[in-house]
């Protein structure tokens, strides 16, 4: 069975289904004609979206002095947070290791990395089958040269290797933005005391 099938909307929410009733990534490939990577692929790229659409539902009260609520102020104007419960929320997040200040943009991000993984597959299918096609003498023509392939290869790995370079800048990003909160955090501790 080729390797090569494009994924439509439908299978991927069928994948996600079957996975969450316990249908295992291999099968998932083989009833789907895709790669166990694929499969993994799209399972993550549902985790994240789930991650990155969460509604906010839950409200939290907190009674402070009146000295207390001018610290709060105080340093929220200084970081240019405008609003004491976008405050609250983004020190909340940075108590759970979640610090995501800028929302938008980090789905943005999420959603061009996920493209980049799916172009990159899609390279590495056809290098893939390119190299069957030549195995198989199938390759006759200039377009299955070796060079050729390699260059599919060469293209694989630095759409793969550019998505795994955003991630790594979000990490980076979000590391830098919990440092900020961690600070600000001592900083109403002490303020507090």
């Amino acid at each position: 069975m080729s390797r090569s099938k494009r994924l439509t909307d439908a299978d991927r929410m069928e994948i996600v289904r079957e996975a969450a009733e316990g249908v295992s990534t291999s099968v998932l490939a083989e009833r789907f004609g895709v790669s166990v990577r694929a499969i993994q692929y799209t399972l993550k790229a549902d985790a994240e979206r789930q991650t990155d659409a969460a509604i906010p539902v839950s409200a939290v009260s907190v009674k402070v002095t009146a000295a207390e609520l001018e610290a709060l102020d105080a340093v929220l104007a200084k970081a240019g947070i405008e609003s004491r419960a976008e405050g609250l929320r983004r020190l909340i997040q940075a108590a759970g290791g979640v610090f995501v200040p800028d929302a938008q943009m980090a789905a943005e991000m999420a959603r061009y990395r996920a493209s980049l993984h799916e172009v990159g597959n899609g390279v590495a299918q056809i290098a893939k089958q390119m190299t069957q096609a030549n195995r198989q003498g199938q390759g006759a023509g200039s377009e299955f040269t070796e060079l050729r392939l390699a260059q599919m290869r060469g293209l694989a790995r630095f759409i793969l290797d550019s998505a795994d370079e955003i991630d790594l800048l979000l990490r980076r990003r979000r590391d830098a933005m919990q440092l900020q909160a961690t600070a600000a955090l001592r900083e109403f501790a002490h303020a507090a005391e």
